[in-house]
């Protein structure tokens, strides 16, 4: 990694190392004035952004190629999280050894060797289509649209839509674009991808603290108010502005793109908890000490990561002024389809 990504990862790190030290040191007072309940939330994702941060560092120091892999674990893992709440039947068993080991390896394995033309479409084209009927050769046909929707879902999202951020690491760009950038420029965009996807988390339930709160969705979840929201993709549209020098983008764009992951990780984060909802369940796991498992932390990646990435691949296209126009519509036709309606 050159300078200016060490530096930024480094900077990230250190504010992280600062900001446990200052928890801990809070937790030892008891005239703070402060909420113990808060103080120990805080420690808890800090301690959570801390161990991400660094195996993501690592992670980029062996190249593009271990981080697709990190990625690729992730992803197994948080699908595994999804279909263990999911109820399924013998007649389904084929089609999840399908998913598992051959549709996620390759997912993955496409991303790492650049094949946009196929990962794009291997999940919600080929495998939506093969799942079913392979579901159907088992000849179990209770609740047969039920169970094929939620390995579905489930693929669509743990797997499919997560790939996109590692994506970024092989994302194609034309040489006249590839020219203006500079060295290093793709890992520091995935890592600005992940520390705003978890910035907006942070500072939407921060700003949800203040007194004066409207919740969303009661039902749902009662912790996302009005306030959280705006106040939290305020705050990160400016960070991400401030932090356009890491990014391929002028301020205004990184502003933007910030705004955009931004709801699309409180997107993420409200359709994950109506699922959890749905199956009377707290949190997908719990292998993060304090914030459940691998899908409560990575449900506003998943869903901001191809939104991302395609509004990223249309900017990079439209920055090196050598495609045709055809190529930019392309691009925002596919980042537009995948908005929530």
């Amino acid at each position: 990694m050159e300078p200016k990504t060490l530096g930024l990862i480094g900077g990230v790190l250190l504010l992280l190392g600062v900001a446990q030290a200052a928890v801990y040191a809070l937790r030892r007072r008891t005239d703070s004035g402060l909420d113990p309940a808060i103080i120990e939330t805080f420690r808890l994702r800090v301690r959570a952004w801390l161990i991400l941060f660094s195996i993501l560092a690592a992670a980029f120091l062996l190249g593009s190629t271990a981080t697709v892999i990190l990625f690729g674990l992730i992803a197994f893992w948080a699908l595994r999280e999804f279909i263990t709440l999911t109820p399924t039947r013998p007649g389904d068993h084929r089609t999840l050894f399908w998913v598992f080991f051959l549709l996620t390896p390759a997912q993955f394995v496409l991303v790492g060797m650049a094949q946009y033309e196929i990962y794009s479409i291997l999940i919600p084209v080929y495998a939506f289509l093969l799942m079913p009927a392979r579901t159907a050769m088992a000849g179990d046909y209770k609740r047969f649209l039920e169970r094929t929707a939620k390995i579905q879902v489930g693929l669509l999202i743990c797997v499919y839509c997560l790939s996109y951020a590692p994506a970024l690491l092989t994302l194609d760009v034309p040489g006249a674009t590839a020219a203006k950038l500079d060295p290093g420029w793709n890992v520091r965009l995935l890592f600005f991808f992940v520390l705003i996807v978890q910035l907006s988390d942070a500072l939407q339930y921060a700003w949800a603290q203040i007194p004066s709160r409207h919740v969303i969705v009661p039902t749902i979840s009662p912790a996302r108010t009005w306030e959280g929201l705006i106040g939290g993709v305020a705050s990160v549209t400016l960070i991400g502005a401030a932090l356009y020098w890491a990014t391929p983008f002028p301020p205004w764009m990184a502003a933007g793109m910030s705004l955009v992951v931004g709801l699309m990780g409180f997107a993420g984060g409200l359709t994950m908890s109506a699922i959890k909802r749905d199956r009377g369940v707290k949190d997908y796991g719990m292998l993060v000490e304090g914030h459940g498992g691998v899908l409560d932390r990575m449900d506003s990646i998943c869903f901001a990561a191809p939104v991302f990435f395609h509004l990223t691949r249309m900017w990079l296209n439209h920055l090196g002024g050598s495609e045709p126009a055809a190529t930019t519509t392309r691009a925002l036709s596919e980042a537009v389809s995948i908005l929530p309606l």
